[in-house]
């Protein structure tokens, strides 16, 4: 008989104030004995199989749309501008926009920016070359995405200032202090809106190869994105692309600091670019968790939850399965990729429309790092953002390495 999962007899994992590596060692302890847990919003997901399972299942939608009641936000101004976006959309809704958009995140499409990823990132390191010394966070990891997707966006080279401090307002959202900044992140919406649909205009009169050309031209049977759509879709692009690619550069930086044979390893074979990404993400992966509630009754392994309970699956704790990933807790970029992918961008039908962007920001800039930075290691205390984030990295991550040119 299906038993309630309010009426389980479960641990409670509570980790709001427990430091990062704290917080993931008592998780994994948890997932050795339960694959379930209760938390302060509802309940855990800590196994591999599970969160896949979940992550799958259509009728566990997206709780992106939750976030600012969950922050505590009750403005009705920033709540009654809240729009649709394909990140938290769902049903046929979700399906008709990434089918739409999908041809312009395609593989091909990152593959093009490539040589312009790594002038960015040769462009970052010229000036601490030299020096033998950085903060990789102020000095990289921040200033690295934004050229791209600029870029990506068609926005021209004198606009880069300018989209760089809209996006960075828009993005304060994340910062764990949303309350305080609310004025300042809604009038960055604001300002990005109508750059954006100046963009939208321009492009509409004189195409580019650009991914705004893209989407205005993107359609399948008459169908086609109108403009607002056209705008959420960069905002979506914005928020998805800058902040992930910043963190997962500084934790992938900081994890091979860790590992000096790694680093050289990558200066000898950059060939491992690729396996190199795909091990930081799991290993230590920027997006630890994410979010999602029972559109409808939904029962899975004997277990009842009612429409509307809350379940926040462990990316992070998925990852270092050792059902799935043989020895997971080690970290090792030759490894041979397993039978199933980890699960840092997703799975299911919210799965990273960016992925293939992502991956090869990461795939070119962490060889040329490690070519230009040889013998990096830490130079004092890396600052961590605070655990409750929903994208984890660095704050502050001071290195030396044996200066080059």
């Amino acid at each position: 008989m299906p038993v309630s999962v309010f009426d389980l007899d479960l641990p409670t994992l509570d980790l709001l104030d427990v430091p990062f590596d704290q917080a993931q060692s008592v998780m994994r302890d948890m997932a050795s004995e339960h694959w379930i847990v209760r938390n302060p919003f509802g309940f855990t997901v800590l196994r591999y199989d599970d969160v896949a399972a979940v992550l799958r299942d259509k009728r566990w939608h997206n709780a992106a749309g939750a976030l600012p009641q969950m922050m505590g936000i009750t403005d009705p101004e920033f709540l009654a501008r809240d729009r649709v976006s394909i990140l938290s959309a769902e049903g046929e809704m979700h399906t008709r926009l990434r089918r739409l958009v999908a041809p312009a995140f395609s593989p091909r499409a990152a593959d093009r920016l490539r040589p312009f990823m790594r002038e960015v990132i040769n462009s970052l390191v010229d000036p601490v070359a030299a020096l033998g010394r950085a903060d990789i966070v102020s000095d990289i990891c921040e200033p690295y995405p934004i050229p791209i997707i600029c870029e990506l966006l068609g926005a021209p080279k004198s606009d880069w200032q300018l989209f760089s401090r809209l996006a960075e307002d828009v993005l304060r959202i994340f910062n764990g202090n949303v309350l305080e900044e609310l004025p300042i992140i809604m009038k960055a919406q604001d300002e990005l809106d109508a750059y954006t649909r100046e963009l939208i205009a321009e492009r509409r009169s004189k195409p580019a190869d650009d991914l705004i050309t893209a989407l205005i031209a993107a359609e399948e049977a008459g169908d086609k994105l109108d403009t607002e759509e056209l705008v959420m879709m960069v905002s979506a692009v914005i928020v998805g692309g800058t902040d992930t690619t910043r963190n997962q550069l500084g934790c992938s930086v900081a994890l091979f600091a860790e590992h000096p044979d790694q680093w050289a390893m990558l200066v000898d074979r950059p060939e491992l670019a690729s396996r190199a990404v795909d091990e930081t993400m799991r290993y230590f992966g920027a997006v630890r968790g994410t979010g999602r509630f029972a559109s409808e009754e939904i029962e899975y392994r004997g277990i009842v939850f009612p429409a509307g309970t809350m379940l926040m699956p462990s990316l992070a704790v998925a990852n270092r399965d050792d059902n799935v990933f043989a020895d997971s807790g080690t970290f090792d970029i030759t490894r041979e990729p397993a039978s199933q992918p980890h699960l840092t961008l997703g799975s299911g039908i919210h799965y990273c429309l960016g992925a293939s962007l992502a991956k090869a920001e990461l795939q070119e800039a962490l060889p040329i790092l490690a070519k230009r930075m040889p013998n990096l290691r830490i130079d004092g205390d890396i600052t961590w953002k605070p655990s409750n984030v929903g994208i984890f990295g660095p704050q502050h991550l001071p290195v030396t390495f044996t200066p080059t040119n």
